[in-house]
């Protein structure tokens, strides 16, 4: 956001080509225009779009990292009976340079209704001519079930990012364990992805649980990770027995368990656990259970990290102080317009009140989508998440979750596309 400026956007967009989702091939990126991919057993193919970037184009095109960017969607599978990946390509070839674990916001519009949701890229940055969002639909889910049915191979859409501090560059670990569970597994993906594909001997351990072996999200691609290096420790925690064979039959050495994650489960898998970083992402419940499991266990906390699209503790700490909410009035100028907001009410509230171009795609303090900058006055704010400390200490603020305390003013923020 800005002051005689204006709203700060911190967002990224992000692109993709038809290449498999097996890697970069240099003789497939050189051959015909018109040559066709094998489909894989990991990515079931539903429906790809006929090559329209010339093999030069793709290889030629400059590295685009932030901004907001046009993308066609030229791929797109069921990855189980509830979960839709989609393969994006930039409509203008680039290639894609993002933080494995980031997330980009989708600008839609969804029956007259501007709509924005945020989405973890699930590809990697090593493959950098295309672009994976997995999205599992949720039952009246308005954005999930309107991707999964109606957008299609040839479609177009806006997207801005990338965005988020959960990454494997923001942060730094020797031994990595990754926890997820059912659509949490996207960024755990990217960031194995990236690993294998640039450190060939990172220490890798990998929990993932779901309901059932028909619930796991990428497991050929896991499988195939696991086996082509010794240090990948991959397993599997499902509430259901069933046909677990469906899994060590991909890959001999994983590793099962039956029913909830739980510490002796924990530590049979992954004995030396604490010695980890950990990076954990999935339902709400699941991250809460994980922490606590992690806490009672004496885990070293400072390396226990964690993503959410619904921060449970940024929203108690906004239900604790609204009670305290001044309704004194202030005066927020951006740009060339002064907007007057009483204390109760948040910057992005006055933001939108002017309809002013800002995205708030989470509207809760996690995505970082409606990240500005205050250049002057004071500010309340109940979620930093998705700020860094140098962004913090600059004056950054997610509009969703800020409320002023004065007078202020806030500067927009240009992101060039080559800026990191």
């Amino acid at each position: 956001m800005r002051i005689a400026t204006s709203i700060v956007y911190c967002v990224k967009g992000i692109k993709m080509s038809s290449i498999p989702s097996l890697g970069f091939s240099f003789s497939q990126a050189l051959s015909a225009q018109t040559a066709k991919k094998a489909p894989t057993v990991s990515e079931p193919k539903v429906n790809v779009a006929p090559a329209s970037v010339l093999p030069q184009a793709l290889l030629a095109a400059d590295s685009w990292q932030r901004g907001e960017v046009q993308l066609r969607c030229v791929e797109k599978w069921n990855e189980t009976h509830d979960v839709v990946s989609f393969r994006f390509q930039g409509i203008t070839p680039v290639k894609f340079n993002f933080k494995p674990g980031q997330f980009i916001t989708f600008k839609l519009d969804i029956n007259g209704v501007k709509t924005y949701r945020s989405y973890t890229i699930s590809s990697s940055p090593s493959r950098p001519f295309s672009l994976v969002v997995t999205v599992k639909q949720i039952a009246g889910g308005v954005v999930s079930n309107y991707l999964a049915q109606s957008l299609n191979v040839g479609d177009e859409v806006t997207v801005t990012g990338p965005d988020g501090v959960f990454n494997l560059v923001d942060i730094v670990a020797d031994k990595y364990l990754f926890l997820s569970a059912g659509c949490g597994v996207t960024p755990m993906h990217s960031m194995s992805r990236w690993l294998c594909d640039t450190t060939t001997d990172s220490d890798i351990a990998f929990v993932h649980s779901a309901k059932s072996v028909d619930d796991v999200i990428f497991a050929d691609a896991m499988a195939s990770m696991a086996s082509r290096s010794q240090q990948f420790n991959l397993n599997y925690v499902l509430e259901s027995a069933d046909n677990q064979h469906q899994l060590t039959d991909k890959y001999a050495q994983t590793g099962c368990a039956t029913g909830r994650l739980t510490l002796e489960a924990l530590t049979k898998l992954v004995p030396d656990y604490q010695q980890r970083t950990v990076f954990v992402c999935g339902p709400e419940p699941y991250m809460a259970a994980v922490k606590l499991l992690l806490q009672a266990a004496e885990f070293d906390m400072t390396q226990f990290h964690q993503e959410s699209f619904g921060d449970s503790s940024a929203m108690g700490i906004k239900a604790a102080t609204e009670g305290r909410a001044s309704t004194e009035q202030f005066m927020l100028s951006i740009g060339d317009k002064d907007i007057s907001l009483s204390g109760d009410q948040t910057l992005l509230e006055g933001i939108e009140s002017e309809k002013l171009p800002i995205i708030a795609a989470c509207r809760s303090g996690v995505c970082g989508a409606c990240k500005c900058q205050v250049i002057s006055g004071t500010v309340t704010s109940t979620s930093q998440m998705a700020l860094t400390a140098d962004e913090i200490a600059a004056g950054f603020v997610l509009a969703c979750s800020t409320k002023i305390t004065s007078d202020v003013q806030l500067k927009m923020c240009n992101y060039s596309p080559t800026r990191s």
